[in-house]
C-alpha cells in the first residue's frame, strides 16, 4: 500500500511523463489528475515545474557542445528549480 495520495502519484506521474517527452503519458495523466481532484490550475503549475526542472540538464548540455566549438555558452547561467547553497551550482 502507497503513502502517496492518489492526488500525489498523479504530480509524480506528470512531472515523469514531461521529462520523458511521453505524449500518451500526459494523455493519460492529465485526465486522472483530475479525477484525484487536482483542478487545471494545480497541473499546470506541476507541468510548469517540470518543464522547469527539465530544462537544466538541457541547458547544461547545450552548453557542453557549444563550450566543444570553442563558443560562449547559449543559456549565460541556468536556471534552476530551485536556488543552490552553493554559487554557480544548479540543483539538478
Amino acid at each position: 500500500m502507497s503513502t502517496l495520495s492518489m492526488r500525489d502519484r498523479e504530480l509524480v506521474a506528470l512531472g515523469a511523463a514531461l521529462a520523458s517527452n511521453c505524449i500518451p503519458c500526459i494523455e493519460f495523466h492529465v485526465p486522472a489528475a483530475r479525477q484525484a481532484g487536482l483542478s487545471d490550475a494545480d497541473i499546470a503549475e506541476a507541468i510548469a515545474l517540470a518543464d522547469k526542472i527539465r530544462k537544466v540538464p538541457a541547458d547544461k548540455a547545450l552548453d557542453a557542445a557549444h563550450a566543444q566549438l570553442g563558443a560562449a555558452p547559449a543559456v549565460a547561467g541556468s536556471a534552476c528549480c530551485a536556488p543552490s547553497a552553493e554559487p554557480g551550482k544548479a540543483c539538478c
